[in-house]
């Protein structure tokens, strides 16, 4: 799901956001709004709240915080790690899933949880293991939701991405969404040290509207919000593969469709010890202080917060 964000960051020093109303609903590829760090980042996170059911009626929707690309691994190979939500036709809930691209393989994505109804909240992240480099692990409210993942190369080379995405799998579908990305944090150490971003690339295409709170803290959503609009007849997708990207951290925007990621992935490899063989791979992230309150973010009622935990 991380296909085509490169070419939007790239794109007009990334202030690539044309008006919504020049476009009809709908589109056959992908298309985004969100936001990039201007620098890169060991790790980026957001509490994400779904603000209304999705309604897909072809390919897919997602909200999602993620590093990595197509072509931003070792000799041009795509690699990447996000975690965030999903939307599939016929379905009225939304998904927590988190996918990975290793150098050479098929994206795969994971499923967290099937049943993400709208106003539920989590805490999503993704952050380089500390003492491992180039070692990355997925994180919801704190705790780890993935084993680590070896990702050669990416160690202080990417950015961080927050976006929501719609993917209209081939052909031109009218897909709805809302979700509200609150407190967007990235890690300036590999294990922590969390901080809210505070310079950004704010990007949005198409039907997708990106609506500021602050610097890190915005929404993103189609025009039209969810209304469940009748699925389009005779898909050729299939429910995986694709919230998807591009380079340095951006979701791209070629028109030919990825085929579907594998849902199953070797068997896990986890990451040399760093000094004790005995030591454990990784661990929460130490607690840090709360990062300072961004004076113009309002905050989110519920949201503890992201000093703590990724």
């Amino acid at each position: 799901m991380y296909r085509r964000i490169i070419p939007l960051l790239t794109a007009a020093a990334i202030g690539l956001a044309a008006a919504p109303s020049a476009f009809a609903c709908g589109s056959a590829g992908y298309s985004y709004a969100g936001i990039s760090s201007r620098t890169s980042v060991y790790g980026v996170g957001a509490t994400l709240t779904s603000l209304a059911a999705p309604a897909v009626q072809n390919g897919h929707v997602a909200g999602w915080v993620g590093v990595g690309g197509p072509g931003l691994g070792p000799h041009g190979s795509t690699e990447w790690i996000q975690v965030g939500y999903s939307g599939f036709p016929g379905l009225r809930v939304g998904s927590l899933y988190y996918e990975v691209t290793l150098p050479g393989k098929a994206p795969t994505y994971h499923e967290v949880s099937s049943h993400i109804h709208p106003g539920e909240r989590h805490r999503v992240a993704v952050l380089e293991v500390a003492h491992h480099m180039n070692w990355w692990r997925v994180w919801v409210d704190g705790h780890a939701a993935s084993r680590p993942y070896h990702l050669p190369g990416s160690h202080g080379a990417w950015r961080g991405i927050a976006t929501a995405e719609s993917w209209g799998g081939g052909m031109r579908a009218c897909n709805l969404y809302s979700y509200r990305f609150n407190r967007v944090a990235v890690a300036h150490h590999p294990g922590g040290n969390w901080k809210l971003v505070n310079a950004v690339y704010p990007m949005h295409q198409g039907d997708n509207r990106f609506v500021p709170r602050s610097t890190s803290s915005f929404v993103a959503r189609t025009t039209t919000l969810p209304h469940a609009p009748t699925p389009l007849p005779t898909t050729p997708t299939t429910r995986g593969r694709q919230p998807g990207r591009t380079a340095n951290n951006a979701p791209t925007s070629t028109s030919t469709a990825a085929a579907p990621p594998t849902t199953t992935a070797a068997a896990p490899v986890d990451p040399p010890a760093a000094t004790d063989p005995a030591a454990p791979v990784d661990a929460a992230p130490p607690a840090d202080p709360p990062a300072p309150v961004d004076p113009n973010d309002p905050g989110d009622p519920g949201d503890p917060g992201h000093g703590v935990t990724p």
